[in-house]
């Protein structure tokens, strides 16, 4: 791998660490305060939403590390993942519960404008968006002359 690429995948990196970092986070020592995010539908399952996103994180933050051949589909994943959480943000702002210093509904708020940054970064740094935009458009396998009443 050259020096540009390795330097061009830095936020692809800086992304798998934070991910991996939050995982552990929801299995160990912000157990609970990852549980206040959970939305109020599913706080039965608190615990078992916090640890088995906190499984997903981990695995989505090696990959986006490690697993170089797959960032494009992993990139996708991580932003299908940050969506799907959203939901927990969401969440949080709307009861105004707090957890990780988020006080105020102001500082609630705000963290939400953060989760499409998120998003983006994952696309971006793993090159899925660029990706997804260079494919040409595949052509139609039926004749449409064919399919007509005239035909």
């Amino acid at each position: 791998m050259s020096f540009t690429t390795f330097v061009n995948r830095i936020p692809q990196m800086v992304l798998g660490i934070a991910l991996a970092y939050a995982g552990i986070g929801h299995l160990t020592t912000s157990r609970v305060e990852f549980q206040a995010q959970v939305p109020t539908l599913l706080a039965d399952y608190a615990d078992f939403v916090v640890l088995a996103s906190g499984v997903v994180e981990i695995a989505l933050g090696i990959g986006l590390i490690a697993l170089w051949r797959y960032r494009v589909q992993i990139g996708w994943l991580a932003a299908a993942f940050f969506v799907a959480i959203f939901w927990g943000n969401i969440s949080q702002y709307v009861n105004g519960v707090d957890a990780f210093g988020l006080d105020t509904d102001t500082k609630r708020l705000v963290r939400l404008f953060f989760q499409p940054v998120l998003v983006v970064w994952a696309l971006l740094s793993t090159g899925a968006w660029g990706s997804w935009r260079r494919k040409p458009a595949k052509p139609l396998a039926i004749d449409l002359e064919e399919d007509t009443i005239y035909g």
